[in-house]
Formats: structure tokens, C-alpha cells, sequence
């Protein structure tokens, strides 16, 4: 199974489930550090909507302006332009496997896609 993380190295929960994915036999893991290639604005509605969540939901508010931005009432082509164009408003990690996408917070959530 092919597993895709759109990781930040930086952080605890997105290393911890990069660990759970290398330990899991049979998974081949894709790491993209989405600080230095962004998804488009059009891959995270894909992957907020695989999730079953909002883009609002998938914001990340601790340690940006997306607060004082007024990120979290606006609109999702809003949200998702502001990811799109900097990306450490996106929560992380996302993960997408052939059986889904989560938001790996906690990372144990990741196991619901394996």
C-alpha cells in the first residue's frame, strides 16, 4: 500500500506518524515536507474532502495569524487560496492512502487508513 504524508519534520505528532508508517510492513511511504513544496489549493480540497472536513477544520490556528487573518469564519476558496500561498496554516500531518485521508492528530489515527 501507498502512503503519502504531507509532513513537517519540525513537528512531534507528524514524525510520530512517519515513524508508524516505516513500521508498518507492506506500506511504501511518499514524505512531502509541505513547508517546501505546498499542495495547491485544489489538492487540499481534495484531501479536506477525502477526510470528511472542512477546510476551516484543517487550518492551523496555534503559532500563525490565520486567527487575526480571520481565516477561521472565511470562506473555503478563501482558506484554501491562504494555504495554497503559506502553507504553515495547513494542520498537520495529512496522510492519504488508497483507503483515505486523515489528519493525523494523534497520530494513532493514522491506523484507520492502513
Amino acid at each position: 500500500m501507498k502512503a503519502t504524508i504531507w509532513h513537517n519534520p519540525k513537528c512531534g505528532t507528524s514524525r510520530k506518524t512517519l515513524a508508524i508508517l516505516e513500521e508498518t510492513p507492506g506500506v511504501e511511504v511518499e514524505v512531502i515536507e509541505y513547508l517546501k513544496t505546498p499542495p495547491s489549493a485544489d489538492k487540499l480540497a481534495q484531501l479536506y474532502r477525502d477526510a470528511g472536513m472542512t477546510p476551516q477544520q484543517g487550518l492551523r490556528i496555534r503559532g500563525t495569524d490565520a486567527t487575526e487573518r480571520g481565516l477561521p469564519d472565511a470562506d473555503d476558496a478563501t482558506v484554501l487560496a491562504a494555504m495554497a500561498a503559506d502553507p504553515i496554516l495547513v494542520e498537520r500531518p495529512l496522510v492519504e492512502t488508497g483507503k483515505g485521508v486523515r489528519l493525523c492528530r494523534p497520530q494513532e489515527r493514522v491506523l484507520e487508513i492502513l
